[in-house]
């Protein structure tokens, strides 16, 4: 049987967090010096996620995001990934990364049958860049994208948080990098995860607003984008560019929620907005039987909320985004 929700949303997504670590300290998601990450003995070995992940594809899950923090600090991703496209029911298989590591990677990736990427790149603007990522150097993401690219991927989704005297003037520029290198774009709102998202917030961008200002210079028409995320696509007419918009303060998807996180200690997050959750890691390591997970993995998207309440309880998760799993 498929897992659907109280609310009558299936769920065949789930986005597994393989480590809470990163190699960048974008300040909307990582406190500045905080170093309290979780201990290689707490996160899910590569037996245990796979065990999780055959169970949810016999619960009818077919999409499986590989997230962090950064994925690609965790030692030997390549292996996992080729491990999880080889269990039946999974049809679709991506990852999203900061692209520091991809050049080194891209290829071992395309090899292990990981099917789309998706890139976080907030600036285009080296100094701007090392301000947001405290540190982090733009060359090294370009030389990921282009190693991505010559790898054969397709779909790459560059995924930037717009924000208001930050970079919120670069939305036309990423359009014009987008169309060069034939890329897709998604814009995202800021949200409220943890003190570093709320400090975020007050740069909050609404997208409706940039949705109006790209359409005064470019001719947007409807557009789609095979994935099973929440992003509302437009066409640049004239192009190949697609262009989303994420807006989970301005303009809720909850009602088409079809996703889970997995956290890379074993937490099941029913949803990113809420603290409903499911500790699957102590009863795996108890000695659960495949019919009992499938039992308390159903039991979990029971408990599954209706929707988030960022704009009504800003301050209600205290937990970051790191922590939860992009």
């Amino acid at each position: 049987m498929p897992l659907i929700d109280p609310f009558g949303r299936t769920i065949e997504y789930v986005r597994l967090s393989v480590t809470d670590r990163c190699d960048l300290r974008c300040f909307y998601c990582l406190p500045k010096g905080f170093k309290d990450f979780e201990e290689p003995a707490e996160w899910l070995t590569f037996h245990e996620i796979e065990r999780v992940i055959k169970v949810f594809a016999e619960l009818g899950v077919n999409r499986i995001r590989i997230t962090g923090g950064e994925p690609l600090v965790r030692k030997n991703l390549p292996e996992l990934a080729q491990r999880l496209s080889q269990l039946p029911g999974i049809t679709d298989l991506s990852l999203s990364t900061n692209a520091v590591q991809l050049k080194r990677y891209a290829r071992a990736l395309k090899q292990a049958n990981v099917t789309r990427l998706n890139v976080s790149l907030d600036s285009l603007d080296p100094e701007r860049f090392k301000t947001i990522t405290n540190g982090g150097k733009l060359d090294k993401v370009m030389d990921g994208l282009m190693a991505a690219r010559a790898a054969g991927f397709s779909p790459i989704k560059i995924n930037t948080v717009l924000m208001q005297g930050i970079n919120e003037d670069e939305a036309e520029d990423l359009v014009a990098f987008c169309i060069e290198h034939g890329f897709t774009l998604r814009f995202i709102e800021t949200m409220p995860m943890g003190e570093t998202g709320r400090e975020a917030a007050k740069h909050y961008v609404d997208l409706q607003k940039i949705r109006q200002r790209l359409a005064e210079k470019y001719e947007l028409i409807p557009g789609v984008m095979p994935g099973g995320g929440p992003a509302r696509y437009v066409q640049v007419a004239g192009t190949e560019l697609r262009i989303g918009f994420i807006t989970p303060l301005s303009q809720h998807f909850c009602e088409t929620c079809n996703r889970v996180r997995l956290a890379a200690d074993g937490t099941l997050y029913l949803c990113l907005g809420q603290s409903d959750k499911v500790e699957l890691r102590p009863l795996l390591r108890e000695g659960i039987s495949d019919e009992q997970l499938k039992q308390v993995i159903s039991g979990g998207i029971a408990l599954k909320p209706a929707r988030h309440e960022f704009n009504e309880k800003p301050r209600q998760i205290v937990r970051f985004m790191s922590m939860t799993g992009g």
